[in-house]
């Protein structure tokens, strides 16, 4: 323990010292001592402890002096604001504290047409920090950069500034109200550039892009979670809109021709063509919530914008006598729930999902233009089944199975995906659904269920040298911090005599560090527990406040050497955390134990299998010839 204190005190004396000669040196005139100076400033600003240190000898005086004065660019500049990021990364200083000046002139290297790109790339990075620190800064820098001059860097060949700018743009969508949101478009036309590159999209991207479809589609939650007000005119109009829609009333005849009560039988009557279960006051079925008021949004969109599809939908089915009428206003309403479900409506955004719909972006209304699609799918569907009432849950459900699996496809537009899910009627589910349930009965037949397990070892130590190769090769990780999706990355990988667990800090853009590029190490040995999701340490520092779903899941931590250190992880993805946690089991001798295991053996056996029946039926045939 004495030995341990000492080592510490010598290694802040050090870095008291390396302080107060930066500190020196970065005031320097002399530009090569000045761009060094800075330059390691940068990296030892890593270290929390001459974080600390340089702050108290007011070194962030200094550095705003460069940024606000002026008169330093390129290199100079991006190493000052590279040591600005990292001291302000500890916490130590608010960001509220900044100087109008030094905003200014960060603003302005965004701004800038000619301006070095590293240093525009350090710029959004702070600006990025800034907005949601305050409501204050947020209105300043939404002033100040607009969308559209931000939108412009999403359009340079320069993948990393493409990238600081999309995070930009999150920051002030995240940070927004949903009234600024709508007024943005919910941001749903920002990644139209991106989607259409013939670059390959990057983790960081997809899940910027994610971000952006889930903003935007939750600004229809308020809608969704909202039920009917009896009493509000406009939703009383627009339910009678409807009606008025898709027929040529009686009811709608000037007044004194009918008496009220005929009229109300003749709208009632209308209603209930409509496909409402409440014909007598049709705003009784829009009081559950989801899919609330949503569903009548989705009605009237699709009786305005496509008429003639609504005429067609109503007047079909309400002219139909043999009970195969498919009810519109019923429908419209549980396809508004379905839709909402699969397209996660109301779900808090993930801090490291990546999935998106490339159709989505770069369409107006995408939302209701789905709903006009998949309504009249529906109607579709309900014919190919010769449905009738009591069928009527049996058919969303095809439906939904229609939906799901086109959206698995990725269609690139609205277009592709109608004319996919629309090739996938209901005799397709069907053979869809026969081929897979052949399948599964084939695999639980007692022979083959029998040949599995004999199986099993061998494909199992296949799966584990697999894990451990991809442990050797190693993978990229993002630090994530309650405050916001981290810059900073390290790597992490095997020796290949599987002895040693090597890792360090790398820059972006780096993918594949060597191995001896690489400082820290674990020795295999001194491993002695594995820890996930809220077990470990890293999730449990954060639990006083939300902790979000998806980083436990993704979280998971080494305790190693006599003092129980702990390494920590948050995987990039679902899989890349399964193929860890399976690869460090493996080193601590353990069972495998993740859904991946499993999914890889059940496709190796299904493999194997298929292989060995066909080399029988082979050698059945040859031995008949």
């Amino acid at each position: 323990a004495l030995q341990y204190t000492d080592g510490r005190q010598t290694y802040i004396t050090e870095l008291d010292q390396e302080a107060e000669r930066l500190y020196g040196g970065i005031q320097s005139n002399n530009v090569d001592v000045k761009t060094d100076s800075l330059k390691k400033l940068a990296s030892l600003s890593q270290d929390v402890t001459f974080a600390q240190e340089f702050i108290n000898r007011n070194g962030l005086k200094q550095i705003f002096y460069i940024v606000e004065e002026g008169n330093d660019t390129g290199e100079i500049l991006a190493h000052t604001l590279k040591a600005f990021m990292e001291l302000m990364e500890h916490d130590f200083v608010s960001w509220e504290t900044l100087s109008a000046a030094f905003i200014k002139k960060i603003v302005s290297y965004v701004n800038m047409n000619a301006m070095d790109a590293s240093v525009q790339q350090l710029s959004m990075s702070i600006l990025e920090n800034m907005v949601p620190s305050s409501r204050v800064l947020f209105e300043l820098v939404k002033k100040e950069v607009t969308v559209d001059r931000l939108l412009t860097h999403l359009q340079v060949t320069n993948a990393q500034l493409q990238l600081k700018a999309m995070a930009l743009l999150i920051a002030l969508l995240l940070a927004a109200t949903d009234a600024e949101r709508r007024v943005w478009g919910g941001g749903q036309h920002w990644g139209t550039n991106i989607i259409h590159s013939s670059e390959p999209l990057g983790d960081e991207m997809a899940h910027y892009l994610y971000v952006l479809q889930s903003v935007s589609l939750n600004l229809h939650e308020r809608r969704m979670r909202t039920s009917v007000d009896p009493y509000s005119q406009e939703q009383r109009e627009l339910l009678q809109s409807l009606r008025q829609s898709a027929f040529e009333s009686e009811s709608d005849a000037p007044a004194g021709t009918f008496s009220t009560e005929r009229r109300r039988s003749l709208c009632a009557k209308e209603f209930r063509k409509l496909g409402f279960m409440n014909n007598s006051n049709p705003a009784e079925d829009l009081r559950r919530a989801p899919p609330g008021l949503l569903a009548l949004d989705n009605m009237v969109y699709f009786s305005r914008h496509t008429p003639s599809a609504y005429s067609r939908f109503v007047l079909e089915n309400s002219s139909r006598e043999d009970k195969h009428e498919c009810p519109f206003a019923r429908s419209s309403i549980q396809l508004t729930l379905i839709l909402c479900e699969i397209l996660h409506v109301g779900e808090p955004c993930s801090e490291t999902a990546q999935a998106f719909y490339p159709m989505f972006f770069g369409q107006d209304h995408f939302f209701e233009e789905l709903f006009c699609i998949c309504i009249q799918l529906v109607n579709k569907t309900w014919k190919e089944m010769r449905a009738t009432q009591e069928d009527f849950d049996k058919v969303l459900q095809v439906v939904r199975e229609q939906i799901t699996r086109t959206l698995s496809l990725k269609p690139t537009s609205l277009e592709l995906f109608k004319t996919r899910v629309n090739a996938l009627n209901y005799s397709e589910i069907l053979k869809l659904r026969q081929t897979e349930r052949l399948h599964q009965e084939e695999t639980l037949a007692v022979p083959v269920l029998e040949l599995r397990e004999r199986l099993k070892p061998e494909l199992l130590e296949l799966i584990r040298q697999q894990r451990l190769l991809r442990l050797c090769e190693g993978t990229l990780f993002r630090k994530i911090s309650s405050r916001r999706r981290q810059d900073k990355l390290w790597y992490c990988r095997l020796s290949p005599n599987h002895k040693v667990l090597h890792y360090g800090d790398v820059e972006e853009g780096v993918h594949s560090p060597p191995i001896e590029s690489l400082p820290e190490k674990i020795p295999v040995a001194d491993m002695k527990a594995l820890l996930v999701g809220k077990e470990c340490p890293h999730t449990k520092e954060k639990s006083s406040g939300k902790q979000n779903k998806d980083v436990l899941e993704l979280a998971f931590s080494i305790v190693y050497d006599v003092e129980e250190y702990c390494l920590n992880f948050v995987a990039p993805t679902r899989y890349e955390f399964c193929l860890w946690t399976d690869g460090l089991n493996v080193l601590l001798g353990k069972e495998m134990t993740s859904e991946r295991t499993q999914t890889d053996l059940d496709v190796l056996l299904s493999m194997e299998l298929k292989l060995r029946n066909l080399n029988f039926c082979y050698d059945f045939s040859h031995a008949e010839q």
